[in-house]
């Protein structure tokens, strides 16, 4: 290069590159927060509860407005869901929230099946849930998961333990979704009362291996807290969404004629306890263990029983092929056991079908013929009747015509014997005569 060209390049104004920020992956956390944020959240809550027993005011108190909910009544035939799905706005992070209800839960007096519409919907939505990861062409970046992320499980303050419903429902959800147990209406029982009936309730799920939701305590930034208020289980909440003057300033709270419960004093109940482990501290983790517990627990079943396993211990590579054959085969297999079951089945039945006819016409014959034998036997009697008739109507015409010639006979002999009798008359009367001339020529 010449030397009049460097000198040219050097005296060039060179450009400037300003840097916005740190230059380094450790701004990777920073992306993913913006990049969560612009996607935004999803949670759902499960609130299993009898009827009236501040399921909707809780939910209202705890996000601090006003959902709308449907009142239910208490004479419901079966247990029924509600889902209702909320968008929430806070700061810059959207929310999407899903609440779903239990509505007629605990007011059957059959209460054996309530818990059955409640695994039925939890499956349900996991099974949505895999049917999209199944899928060849899946959206799960804005696929709205529906998955239950938390129970909340609504224990009513007026008895002293748990009752058998309770046991059994949380005994068949824990499997399937984190349960957080709340003492509901905490306020209509005393603080004695209720710390007796937190260490009761806690006896119970432990005794009957309940496995609720325990804080994490892995992690040391929220370890002391979440292992704290492990100990606090189950939260005894009151809700209120009205305002009530305590003192100089307004509150959450519940106002009586003896005082006032503020919903937001821990030393009244424990909502705030309550809402700081579910939304601030441990909502994230809920989601995880929905995903990486519960649903991965019903993953593996289902894939199980369609055939699908891991590598084996052997190293062996895993074929999708050989899995689909070897199910196939075992799917005709099972076919054809059924369609022969089916077959003897029906065999069986028809046989059963012509031994009842055969039976039945047996029957019939015995009727028939004993039927033939007794219009056999009428028609003999019939006919000794009618000769019987006969000989009277013979006898009673040779009656009949006897009466005749009698009746005929006696009508002739009247006849004749008025003109005998005349013929008397007249002989009588000419007699006098006679006796009178043959006097005479007597006298003379």
């Amino acid at each position: 290069m010449a030397t009049s060209e460097v000198d040219a390049f050097a005296n060039e104004e060179k450009r400037t590159l300003e840097l916005s920020g740190h230059v380094g992956f450790d701004s990777l956390p920073d992306q993913l927060v913006s990049k969560a944020s612009a996607q935004g959240f999803c949670f759902n809550i499960l609130c299993v509860g009898e009827t009236g027993i501040g399921k909707s005011t809780l939910m209202n108190t705890l996000f601090n407005t006003t959902f709308e909910n449907e009142e239910a009544s208490h004479y419901g035939q079966m247990v029924e869901l509600r889902p209702h799905t909320y968008e929430l706005r806070e700061s810059n992070v959207n929310l999407k929230l899903t609440v779903v209800h239990t509505v007629g839960f605990g007011d059957q007096i059959n209460k054996e099946q309530s818990y059955k519409p409640i695994l039925e919907y939890i499956d349900a939505q996991f099974a949505k849930f895999l049917e999209e990861e199944l899928k060849i062409k899946r959206s799960l970046f804005n696929y709205h998961d529906t998955r239950i992320h938390i129970c909340l499980y609504f224990i009513a303050p007026n008895g002293h333990s748990l009752k058998s419903l309770d046991l059994v429902t949380m005994k068949k959800l824990d499997s399937k979704v984190n349960i957080i147990p709340v003492i509901a209406k905490a306020d209509t029982v005393s603080r004695n009362e209720l710390e007796k009936l937190k260490i009761k309730v806690m006896s119970e799920l432990v005794s009957n291996g309940v496995q609720i939701y325990q804080f994490p305590t892995e992690d040391e930034a929220v370890a002391e807290i979440n292992s704290s208020m492990n100990t606090l289980l189950p939260f005894a909440v009151v809700g209120s969404v009205d305002d009530v003057k305590v003192g100089n300033k307004m509150v959450k709270g519940r106002l009586y004629p003896w005082g006032s419960v503020e919903v937001e004093n821990e030393k009244h109940c424990d909502f705030v306890k309550l809402r700081e482990m579910v939304l601030r501290v441990n909502m994230e983790d809920l989601r995880e263990q929905t995903h990486a517990r519960h649903y991965e627990l019903y993953r593996r079943c289902k894939l199980e029983e369609m055939g699908f396993k891991d590598t084996g211990t052997d190293s062996q590579s895993f074929s999708l092929q050989q899995t689909y054959e070897t199910k196939r085969k075992e799917f005709i297999v099972e076919l054809q056991r059924k369609e022969e079951e089916m077959r003897q089945m029906f065999v069986n039945k028809v046989k059963e079908t012509e031994a009842e006819l055969k039976e039945k016409e047996k029957e019939l014959h015995e009727r028939f013929e004993q039927l033939k034998r007794m219009h056999q036997e009428e028609k003999k009697n019939l006919e000794e009747k009618r000769r019987e008739l006969e000989e009277e109507m013979n006898a009673f015409n040779r009656r009949k015509v006897a009466a005749e010639t009698l009746m005929g006979q006696a009508l002739q002999g009247c006849s004749q014997q008025p003109f005998k009798k005349d013929k008397d008359k007249k002989n009588f009367f000419s007699l006098p005569s006679a006796c009178s001339l043959t006097s005479g020529r007597n006298l003379n």
